[in-house]
């Protein structure tokens, strides 16, 4: 059974939340939604958009060398060859950038899998419209390990398939998808592949290591830490000399991924202060020790949570995630709550509302979760709060809720 991690403390002795700037008058357990930008991270993009703004003709035709360099940065953390990397301003800019730049492939179909990301699937079935296909689905239990999780996905391939769009780590369900072993069934198969990895930078040490796959992105704002805007698209087989970055500039006849370090006039501070967010954190407590923190809080949280649950409902909330995540849990939710995906954000709101709490809900099968996430400012005693004061209200909420829908 898992006991309580001594919180984290920044070198004066100070808890760790106080090198951010969240709102302490709430509690925020969902660090894997939005992520959480650290105080250095803040004031340093709020010097480069000052830079920016006392000399904007300085500050421009510079621009592409100092992404560059951010660029080669994140390479390093994500130890991938900087020649492989463009910056994108999210995951899902970084999927569009897939589908607006393959070719075309009459009646082409693309794969997905239930698990996937709603906007990056939108996209997919935008592609497939485009081509006059359809997108297949493929179904993958929520507590299928790597093997049967990958026959679930592979045996949906067919003549047809032209693209395989596939979760690194899945959003609504917090679980790893086995990449490796789908990523080698496409390449063989000639079948490229799209991994959607927006969690996955700071989560794991070498994320992309030994993976085969055409296109990987993943979004530095989650757990990275980095201001909201920065991801990096790695791209590792032929399909880089047909990506384009979403806006055409002055370096559209760049090879890659030089002609993604300029955007034309956009606000790419996003870009540079990521490496100040990556460094705040290895060097206050090193990444690894870090995601062991972040390993065991989680595990903390969603056992106290579970049986909070469990105590008042006289059910199980443990949830079986055959591949689960260090830093993101699931905890199943009362019935009568959280059972769409729009259930799940008006539950969202209302918790924060009124509870004061910032947290995440989802919905899978037509199955509420609670998704907790976990961070360096996180402490034990946010997951006891939850626990004991609003558990408690989710059980009435969704006991109300049933006695409605009679």
């Amino acid at each position: 059974m898992s006991s309580a991690p001594s919180p984290l403390l920044l070198p004066d002795g100070r808890p760790a939340a106080r090198a951010w700037t969240l709102d302490p008058a709430l509690k925020h357990l969902n660090h894997g939604s939005f992520g959480a930008v650290p105080l250095a991270a803040q004031e340093e993009q709020q010097r480069l958009r000052a830079e920016m703004d006392r000399a904007p003709v300085v500050w421009f035709p510079a621009l592409p060398g100092r992404v560059a360099a951010a660029r080669a940065v994140v390479a390093d953390f994500l130890r991938v060859d900087v020649r492989d990397l463009a910056l994108v301003p999210n995951a899902s800019a970084g999927a569009s950038v897939v589908y607006g730049s393959l070719p075309y492939r009459p009646g082409g179909e693309v794969l997905v899998t239930d698990h996937g990301y709603g906007a990056v699937t939108m996209g997919a079935e935008r592609l497939a419209r485009r081509w006059g296909g359809t997108v297949r689905t493929a179904r993958v239990p929520l507590y299928s390990g790597a093997e049967e999780a990958a026959a679930a996905v592979l045996s949906e391939v067919t003549d047809r398939t032209a693209l395989i769009v596939l979760d690194h780590i899945t959003s609504a369900t917090a679980r790893w998808l086995p990449v490796e072993q789908i990523g080698t069934a496409a390449r063989e198969s000639g079948i490229p592949l799209l991994i959607d990895g927006a969690h996955v930078p700071g989560l794991a040490e070498d994320p992309l290591a030994g993976l085969e796959f055409d296109v990987w992105v993943g979004n530095l704002h989650k757990f990275g830490c980095s201001p909201r805007g920065a991801s990096a698209l790695v791209v590792r087989s032929e399909l880089r000399d047909s990506l384009y970055p979403l806006i055409d500039s002055w370096a559209a006849e760049a090879a890659f991924p030089e002609r993604f370090d300029t955007q034309g006039t956009i606000d790419a501070t996003s870009y540079l202060a990521a490496p100040t967010a990556l460094a705040f954190i290895e060097q206050t407590w090193g990444w690894k020790a870090a995601r062991g923190y972040l390993h065991e809080l989680a595990d903390y949280a969603e056992r106290i949570i579970g049986a909070a649950f469990a105590e008042l409902t006289g059910a199980s909330a443990a949830v079986d995630v055959g591949m689960p995540v260090n830093a993101l849990r699931l905890v199943r939710l009362p019935d009568g709550l959280a059972g769409t995906r729009l259930e799940a954000d008006a539950l969202r709101d209302r918790v924060a509302a009124e509870l004061g709490v910032e947290a995440a809900f989802t919905s899978f099968n037509g199955i509420g979760y609670f998704r907790l996430s976990t961070h360096v400012y996180n402490n034990a005693a946010d997951f006891e709060h939850f626990a004991e004061r609003c558990v408690p209200v989710l059980v009435e909420w969704a006991r109300k809720a049933r006695a409605a829908a009679r």
